[in-house]
This record gives structure tokens, sequence and C-alpha cells, in this order.
């Protein structure tokens, strides 16, 4: 029986999981994450592990000798180097060159993939926004960015255009999708604005985009979770666009994430 002087969601025999990035405070993982352990009645708890760029090739190693340690959830800026910890890659992080989630598996060999497309396009699908013949600019290159470009491009959109401060990247995953590489981050003949980028993030008060107004016809999404209300997104809607968040991609792909860290 519980008391006064204890909690009831951790012991010794919980599964240790926890979300590795730099920086860490604005994740809302392990909050949604433990909650989404709880509602199935696992063990398990998700924590913010803080590592620095210069330690990462020290640390990550180490954790996964942790026996109690169940698998690892990887933030910016660890996406695509956590690569190199897996032993084997799912199809997606195959197509897109980095992960998100890397498991231990049964049989002990370390397993990961990436979900940030899947949630997206699964928080589209959820506010019955559809993708298919849509124009569609997505800002940023990175980890989440080749994610979502690659499941948004079998939504089957009028365009996908991709833009990055790195033209090489961006073209780069623009060759991998089937998109094309924008030059410039522009809303003009734009349906659906996606942004994959940092830029908003914490109490960073900056846009990813150069406007101060966007048409209200715009879907306008943002992956950042926390703030909830970026800047992005607290723009579009004073403008009257939809809006698509952070958090409900992240609610769409919390669910196929565990089902991946206990086999299913």
């Amino acid at each position: 029986m519980q008391t006064l002087d204890e909690v009831d969601y951790v012991s010794g025999r919980t599964r240790v999981f926890g979300i590795v990035g730099h920086p860490i405070a604005q994740v809302r993982s392990p909050e949604m994450f433990t909650a989404e352990f709880r509602r199935r009645g696992v063990d398990a708890i998700l924590v913010p592990l803080h590592v620095l760029p210069e330690d990462f090739a020290l640390v990550l190693p180490q954790l996964q000798r942790l026996q109690n340690l169940g698998g690892l959830v990887f933030t910016i800026p660890y996406k695509a180097q956590a690569c190199a910890l897996a032993e084997v890659l799912g199809g997606q992080a195959q197509a897109v060159g980095a992960i998100n989630a890397l498991a231990r598996a049964a049989d002990g060999r370390w397993r990961a993939d990436i979900f940030d497309g899947l949630g997206c396009v699964e928080a589209f699908r959820r506010r019955q926004i559809p993708l298919a013949g849509k124009r569609v600019l997505l800002m940023g290159a990175g980890g989440a960015g080749s994610a979502i470009a690659a499941a948004v491009a079998r939504e089957r959109p009028a365009s996908l255009a991709i833009y990055d401060v790195d033209p090489a990247r961006a073209g780069a995953l623009a060759v991998k999708v089937g998109a094309t590489h924008a030059a410039a981050a522009t809303v003009e003949n734009v349906d659906v604005l996606m942004n994959a980028t940092p830029v908003g993030m914490l109490d960073d008060a900056r846009l990813p985009i150069a406007a101060s107004t966007f048409p209200r016809g715009l879907v306008v999404f943002d992956a950042i979770v926390k703030p909830e209300t970026t800047p992005l997104l607290a723009l579009a809607r004073s403008c009257g666009c939809v809006t698509v968040g952070g958090r409900e991609m992240m609610l769409g792909q919390i669910s196929k994430m565990v089902d991946f860290f206990y086999g299913s």
C-alpha cells in the first residue's frame, strides 16, 4: 500500500528509458511517455538526459550497458549521429539516415527507427486535414525534417518543397524524397507550411520564416513541442490560419514508439 512518503510510479523494478538531447529543457517526452506507460500498465519511466555534443560518443555507449535500460529517444541535435549506436535500422531510419528511437530487442541487439514523420502525418489525419493534393513547404532538413519529408512525400502532395539554411542539405533531402529544393522560405503558392527547425524553441522569439502575416487559408504546422504555442503558431493563429502543433505530432507517434520499445 502506498504511503505519504513514497510514489507509486517508480521502484527498483522499473524499466528505465531516456530522452537524449542538447538542450533538453524543452522536451515534453518524460511526461507524455510516462503517462502512456502508466496507461498501459507498464512499469517504466522516461527521464531527460542532457548530453553535451563533445560527450556524446563517450556517454552513450556506456548508457547502453545499463541492464535496466529499455531504450532511448533522441532529439536535437543527435538524430543522425545516433544511428551509429544501432545494430539494426528500420525502414524509415534507412530511408532518412536518422533515428529517434533506440530499443533493446529480446536478443540483446539494439534496433532503431524514426517516428517523427509518422507522427506528423498522424496528427494531420486526426485533424482531418488532407495532405494529398496540397502544395507543401517544409522548413528544416535535419533529423526531424528528413523524417517528415519522407512521410509527407508518401501522402502524394501536389508539390513538396524543402528549405534549409544549409542549401546542400536541403537539396540532398529533396533528391532523396522526390521533392524540390526551395531557395527561400516563402508562403507564396503554398497550402501547408511546416517548421521542422529549432527556431522558436523555449524562449526563442524568432520566426523560422521572414513574414509578418499569412494568408487565412494557409495551414501551419510546427514540430516544436515546448512552448506549445510557438512564435510561428501565434502568428498563424492571429491571421486566422488552421494550426497543428508539436504536441499533436508527439501524441501521434508516442503510441507507435512504445509499441516499438516493447516489440509490438
